[in-house]
């Protein structure tokens, strides 16, 4: 099944999320889902309230940033690290505990603001606890590609968006756009839902 991504302007993207429990009923269903939504829009990364669920999980697969053979050759080259350890799994009542090191800027986009994006400053290094799918603890350190993609996510489930990070007269720059958006007018290649529009937008 295929969820509407709610875009920029509804409520439940800018709060809290709240934990669940291990009896939280058809979450096997609910991560599936969340998984075949992400791959229909074309991301890396979906957190529950861009489908309008107000609960801290989220899932990403940075394995489709993986190099290639060329790529590679071509980072090694240009004395760039090539990207190779990409991360497919989901995040249930994560804790971010550190985030560290020099703050690096990279080109961000996200699916409830589609067609806008915007260099977002980040730490490289993670340190974050979470739940897997079968309320299994874990710790676990990610850096580089795979902690900015998680950062992002987790980000949705304390009701922030990348935009949130940006400098006031960035933001007042895309105002229009973002106000678009939450009007629907935009088109995307993936089903949404609007919050002043009167009907979804495909």
């Amino acid at each position: 099944m295929i969820y509407p991504v709610y875009g920029y302007g509804h409520a439940v993207l800018k709060r809290e999320a709240a934990e669940i429990d291990e009896n939280f009923e058809g979450l096997d269903t609910l991560i599936a889902n969340m998984f075949e939504t992400m791959y229909a829009a074309n991301g890396v990364g979906l957190a529950c309230p861009q489908i309008g669920k107000g609960i801290r999980v989220f899932i990403i697969d940075t394995t489709q940033l993986e190099d290639d053979e060329e790529e590679t050759a071509d980072k090694i080259a240009n004395n760039e690290v090539p990207f190779k350890n990409g991360v497919k799994k989901a995040f249930i009542n994560p804790i971010m505990i550190e985030e560290s090191g020099k703050a690096w800027n990279y080109e961000e986009g996200c699916l409830s603001i589609p067609d806008i994006t915007a260099d977002v400053s980040r730490k490289p290094n993670i340190l974050i606890e979470y739940y897997d799918e079968n309320f299994e603890l874990h710790e676990v350190a990610y850096d580089g590609m795979n902690a900015r993609v998680i950062q992002h996510e987790y980000d949705h489930l304390e009701g922030i968006l990348f935009t949130d990070h940006l400098r006031p007269l960035k933001r007042r720059l895309m105002s229009r756009k973002l106000e678009n958006i939450k009007k629907g007018k935009i088109d995307v290649d993936y089903v949404m839902k609007f919050s002043a529009a009167k009907k979804k937008r495909s």
